[in-house]
């Protein structure tokens, strides 16, 4: 190969000028033209001289098509259901209440039928988004409360909520999430208190978050206690049931004062949705419906390709 000449060095600085102003800069070739005081053809010709020589490279993306993806979300992690939007360039997470509606609806709830309801973002988006009606229903917490003031921990207000938009029931839980094991073990003899819990057992659906890592998402773990915040090998959470990538549970000390639905209970909902939707979390999705805690997904086309992708690398 000839070494290169002084003339080839400046042509092609020339060449990767015109490329940036056009294809980065999005400046129109008249206008590069005039800036280089050349003809408009003269730019046309340096682009394509661009493309050629590989400066430029385009490509092509394949169409992700939410109904193709939803099939091999569900093959790849043998879900119930799942339901798979476009990603909006806007509030993803409220985008994801008509699926999750439809989940719900195609689940044939009967009367007096019990919807567990956890915390997170994304469940607090999708009740304000709205629910669809389904007369008759107990909406109930999954989990305690916490001393936060952050919208997405209002776990009885999403309670609330969501019944009202069923017309549906309301039971709210009027705990801690985590105290100690003894005073745990005390209100859950309260007989207000045991009268939601026992609901736990005979839920048909449930509506969970997936959490983050706290190492990756730290204004979350200001809300975690220090015990919470030193497990490893974490991906994720179910109401702060925490799981690896496998799906094994992670024991962390302080979950035995939790008060909670506990994996098995939720195991056991016929129709347990996840809702989650950035690309962070899907190692965390993919390790909840490995643990079984999760059964169905709402999610969107950018954080389900992410899953497939890992589920590739590691089935």
């Amino acid at each position: 190969m000839l070494p290169q000449t002084p003339q080839d060095t400046a042509s092609r600085a020339t060449l990767h000028m015109v490329a940036k102003l056009h294809y980065e800069s999005d400046m129109p070739q008249v206008e590069i033209a005039r800036k280089l005081g050349v003809s408009t053809a003269t730019v046309s010709r340096l682009l394509t001289r661009a493309r050629a020589l590989g400066i430029v490279k385009i490509e092509v993306m394949d169409l992700a098509i939410p109904d193709e993806i939803t099939t091999r979300l569900i093959a790849a992690l043998g879900l119930k259901r799942a339901a798979v939007v476009d990603t909006p360039s806007t509030g993803v997470l409220a985008s994801l209440a008509a699926p999750l509606g439809a989940l719900l609806k195609e689940e044939k709830l009967k009367k007096g039928a019990v919807i567990g309801i956890g915390w997170g973002r994304a469940v607090r988006e999708v009740i304000q988004a709205g629910l669809p009606g389904i007369p008759n229903v107990q909406a109930v917490a999954l989990n305690g409360g916490l001393q936060q003031s952050a919208p997405h921990f209002q776990i009885n207000e999403f309670v609330r909520q969501a019944a009202e938009q069923f017309g549906g029931t309301a039971h709210f839980l009027h705990a801690p999430y985590v105290s100690t094991v003894e005073l745990r073990d005390a209100i859950l003899s309260d007989p207000f208190v045991r009268k939601v819990t026992t609901l736990w057992d005979t839920m048909d659906c449930a509506i969970v978050g997936i959490g983050l890592p706290h190492a990756i998402n730290p204004p979350e773990a200001s809300a975690a206690t220090i015990n919470e915040q030193s497990i490893g090998g974490a991906v994720g959470d179910v109401i702060r049931h925490y799981v690896d990538l496998d799906g094994n549970l992670l024991p962390w000390d302080g979950e035995a004062s939790m008060i909670a639905a506990s994996p098995d209970q939720l195991r056991n909902v016929g129709l347990s949705i996840g809702v989650a939707a950035t690309v962070e979390k899907a190692p965390g999705i993919i390790g909840a419906v490995r643990s079984r805690m999760i059964n169905a997904l709402v999610t969107d086309t950018a954080t389900a390709l992410a899953i497939l992708e890992i589920c590739a690398a590691k089935p």
